[in-house]
């Protein structure tokens, strides 16, 4: 077995905090830019993508620290398209969730065969993301429509 990447490891979790972090500032401006008949029950989704954001952001910082690290203080990229059509919400939302699917599978490819928790930590969380990545491809198709949408 070999051994941690401690480093690595801790730059990893700081990119997906600062994803996480990024997908809460996302998520909550998203949810105020909604307008329509379906606004309600949009916006209750893109809070609650706001508030999971945060808990995943809290939980990666968790890891910093238990591996003697210093969780980021930095937020990552934010872009203002100035679109605030549904489509184009979600196709960016779209955009951002695999941007973090990328850092899980990130810290997988460093944690594996080195470390159980990490290594677990990631599986679940790659496990939610490709489930929350459905779920926007889902919103994203036209009634009937069972093939993938295609960004």
């Amino acid at each position: 077995m070999n051994d941690l990447d401690t480093k690595k490891a801790i730059a990893a979790l700081n990119f997906i905090m600062e994803t996480e972090l990024a997908g809460v500032v996302r998520y909550t401006h998203y949810s105020l830019m909604v307008y329509g008949y379906h606004r309600i029950p949009i916006v209750s989704w893109l809070k609650d993508n706001a508030a999971e954001g945060l808990t995943h952001a809290h939980k990666a910082g968790e890891l910093v620290t238990l591996l003697g690290g210093h969780p980021s203080l930095k937020i990552g990229a934010l872009l203002e398209t100035e679109k605030h059509d549904i489509g184009d919400i979600l196709r960016e939302s779209l955009e951002h969730e695999k941007n973090a699917l990328r850092g899980y599978y990130d810290l997988l490819k460093i944690a594996e065969s080195t470390s159980v928790l990490l290594e677990e930590y990631a599986r679940e969380m790659i496990v939610q993301e490709e489930l929350h990545l459905d779920e926007v491809n889902k919103m994203l198709r036209k009634p009937g429509d069972i093939s993938p949408f295609d960004a």
